[in-house]
């Protein structure tokens, strides 16, 4: 079965959309506080048992998996046609798209990355000297928002490939009627 910008499409979706709900259910997974026994100076934060280091881990890697099939969908040549990839980044849209699903990637990752490193820390490092501790949990809400970012994310890079695919059929169309030339002033007609 041929490889087609609808099957990437597709992936990058799942991707995204399996990130999200693992981020979601990480956010809505983390106990509120945890419960402080005082011993002889210190104070040690006994947690309940919860999924959501787990959980925020997998939708990082899930959310890496979705920018690594979105970025290589966007230079796959299809149908055994490529082309350069500065004729791409040409189109304004197209490079103004890539630059957000980059940026929101970032964004997302942060997000995910944050409150699960800091919740795993907290439940490492649960004995303090301080006998006023609360035993706190990671920030609550920065889980659900890099889900949201990890879902926009997917959507930026399906936006960037449908905008790569437009800009590619003009590209090749130009061919037909014309050469086109790279940055560098070389025929395009050769990477076809």
């Amino acid at each position: 079965m041929a490889v087609t910008a609808t099957n990437m499409a597709v992936i990058v979706g799942v991707l995204g959309v399996i990130s999200f709900i693992l981020g979601i259910l990480a956010e809505t997974k983390k106990p509120a506080a945890g419960t402080p026994i005082t011993g002889k100076g210190v104070v040690i934060c006994k947690y309940p048992s919860s999924p959501t280091i787990a959980l925020g881990y997998l939708s990082f890697l899930f959310l890496v998996a979705t920018t690594i099939v979105g970025y290589f969908s966007l230079f796959y040549p299809y149908k055994g046609k490529s082309i350069p990839n500065s004729l791409l980044f040409k189109s304004t849209t197209f490079t103004v798209f890539f630059n957000i699903a980059v940026f929101t990637t970032g964004l997302g990752a942060t997000f995910l990355l944050w409150p699960t490193i800091s919740e795993q820390h907290l439940l490492s490092h649960n004995v303090h000297n301080d006998l006023d501790t609360t035993c706190p949990t990671a920030k609550t809400g920065v889980l659900g928002g890099g889900a949201f970012a990890s879902l926009d994310a997917a959507l930026f890079w399906m936006v960037a490939l449908m905008l790569a695919i437009n800009a590619r059929e003009d590209i090749l169309e130009d061919i037909g009627q014309e050469s086109v030339k790279d940055d560098h002033g070389d025929v395009v007609t050769n990477y076809i």
